[in-house]
């Protein structure tokens, strides 16, 4: 209790993260300083002695310091109901809600006009083209396919390093580079609307990796919840409509093989 009464404005967090980054970074015992009676806790020593270099820029004086919004790390397994619960909670609480893996696509959709990973590719199908190129000859049309146009489309968009950084990680998980983060996580934490509203951030971090870079970059969560689901649970949630999808394609391409053998069969009569 005497402890306490005697720890600063910030309590047990960072006054300095507070005042400059508007973050509850928690301090540490061994990087304590005391000033006018009071004892103020620091993450590191660099704090420690930024604050004490001018202490009265970090203090409170005619009114308390004004503590951060919410800020929430929603953490589970795919298929475990993150999105689901993430928007419930922002709704009721009036914060931000940001689904990252979704917030990675919108970066990069401009350019690959589809949404990419295991969770969106599939099955190729069958190349529908024959059958414009046989019902012409059927109808003895002479007009012709453009190949510069065809080719054109194939022709994928160059990407940029960060995009291409991006893409691998939505396709094969590879791990996104510091300063791609910083280029996307940072705002969350430090820029309007984020900064005084307060977010949920719905499956980040999702590695070691990323949970590192939130602690080198003094990007502390207030709260960190892991939805932990069985696994029988998730495979009757997310079977069901993947099963539907592919009898759809099946039922496409079953479609397609008809209409083509049709238009051969009246080709050679």
């Amino acid at each position: 209790k005497e402890k306490k009464r005697h720890m600063g404005d910030t309590k047990h967090f960072c006054p300095v993260s507070v005042k400059e980054n508007f973050v509850l970074y928690p301090g540490l015992y061994e990087h304590a300083a005391k000033y006018r009676e009071k004892i103020y806790y620091f993450p590191t020593s660099e704090y420690r002695d930024k604050f004490l270099k001018n202490p009265e820029e970090y203090v409170a004086h005619n009114e308390p310091i004004q503590a951060p919004p919410l800020r929430v790390c929603l953490l589970g397994t795919h298929g475990a109901g993150k999105t689901t619960c993430a928007r419930e909670i922002a709704d009721k609480l009036g914060i931000f809600h940001i689904q990252f893996e979704e917030y990675l696509q919108e970066l990069i959709l401009p350019k690959t006009k589809e949404k990419v990973g295991p969770n969106f590719d599939e099955e190729p199908e069958e190349d529908d083209n024959k059958m414009p190129i046989l019902s012409q000859e059927l109808d003895n049309f002479s007009q012709t396919l453009n190949k510069t146009e065809i080719e054109k489309r194939k022709q994928e968009v160059e990407l940029t390093d960060e995009e291409a950084a991006i893409k691998a990680n939505l396709m094969d998980n590879e791990v996104l580079p510091p300063e791609v983060l910083d280029n996307i996580v940072l705002d969350w934490w430090r820029k309007e609307p984020f900064r005084s509203t307060g977010f949920i951030l719905d499956g980040f971090p999702r590695t070691l990796d990323e949970a590192q870079y939130l602690s080198e970059r003094g990007l502390c969560p207030d709260v960190a919840v892991y939805i932990q689901v069985e696994e029988s649970d998730i495979l009757d949630r997310l079977f069901p409509p993947r099963l539907k999808k592919w009898k759809e394609r099946q039922y496409k391409k079953m479609e397609n093989k008809k209409k083509l053998k049709d238009l051969k069969a009246k080709i050679r009569v």
